[in-house]
């Protein structure tokens, strides 16, 4: 299973035998196996590179499945094994919340079940003091011009664009063609202007040549901003993940406006050596990294 699934990521023996720590050979002949055993080629040769056939196509994602399954397993074992009972708290930025932390909490406590979690919602400018105050043990939010900061470690954990949203009865709901000029017009729900978000989107505007709307609600929770989509003409942000369920549900439609991929990085922030001296924390972290690996290998929507 780790053969096949290296190869469709890696495309070359060479790699997979380097990522396997073994030796060329010994891929060539699990590969030759495989294909006894299923009694079709799973692979295609093309110069010097490999390509799945239908059917390795096949094989190799239900590897993935297979193997993150068992990787989830030995996590769990071995982390209720541990004992882990402390506790974290967590600041997190709203359009991070539902698509991060769900499945990263559900994680940590069947792991961990003694152990306690405090999750606070803001934005990145209110909620790095209380981290650099250990006051929060770790901060997640999208970032905008990311740079390194003095005793923090971060590390990226998913890559989503945020896409423009209207209600399904706004005007502009109907349109096939939506242009930045005619959505301005319109009024709109946008972070608070103090914060990290706010900052990206006039820039965003700007970059079309646009002032930011001065006809605006700042709002940082999602539940509020999706009634304020159906009771009012206004355009708002959203996570791609989030407005496409939504859209399949029909409650709101998402616009086709170009967002230049702003905003779309999603970093965690905690000071430096906290993993090493916090074990609870460390669990946590793992949760979060297993959670975040699934999210950027299953195709959003």
């Amino acid at each position: 299973m780790r053969v096949i699934h290296g190869l469709a990521e890696l495309k070359l023996v060479a790699r997979v035998a380097a990522a396997l720590n073994v030796t060329q050979p010994a891929v060539s002949k699990q590969i030759n196996e495989l294909e006894a055993i299923i009694g079709t080629p799973i692979i295609a040769r093309k110069r010097n590179r490999l390509h799945l056939t239908p059917v390795g196509e096949r094989l190799a994602e239900h590897a993935r499945q297979v193997l993150n399954q068992l990787d989830r397993a030995s996590f769990d074992i071995q982390a209720m094994a541990s004992g882990v009972s402390g506790a974290v708290t967590v600041g997190v930025v709203s359009s991070v919340a539902p698509i991060l932390l769900p499945g990263a909490i559900s994680l940590f406590k069947r792991s961990a079940p003694d152990a306690s979690l405090s999750v606070t919602e803001g934005h990145f400018v209110s909620l790095y003091p209380r981290l650099e105050a250990g006051q929060i043990d770790l901060l997640i939010a999208r970032v905008w011009q990311p740079q390194d900061l003095p005793g923090i470690e971060q590390a990226v954990m998913f890559s989503e664009p945020l896409v423009v949203v209207a209600g399904r009865d706004h005007a502009l709901a109907r349109q096939e063609d939506v242009r930045w000029p005619e959505a301005v017009r319109w009024p709109w729900v946008l972070p608070q202007p103090d914060s990290v978000a706010r900052r990206a989107v006039d820039a965003l505007f700007a970059e079309y040549g646009l002032t930011t709307p001065s006809n605006t609600i700042s709002s940082l929770s999602l539940s509020l901003n999706l009634e304020l989509l159906r009771e009012m003409p206004v355009l708002a942000l959203f996570p791609q993940s989030l407005a496409q369920a939504y859209a399949a549900r029909g409650d709101l439609v998402v616009l086709p406006l170009d967002t230049a991929g702003f905003l779309s990085e999603a970093r965690c922030f905690w000071k430096s050596g906290a993993e090493l001296s916090n074990s609870t924390f460390a669990l946590f972290m793992d949760c979060l990294r297993q959670t975040a690996n699934q999210a950027n290998t299953i195709p959003f929507g």
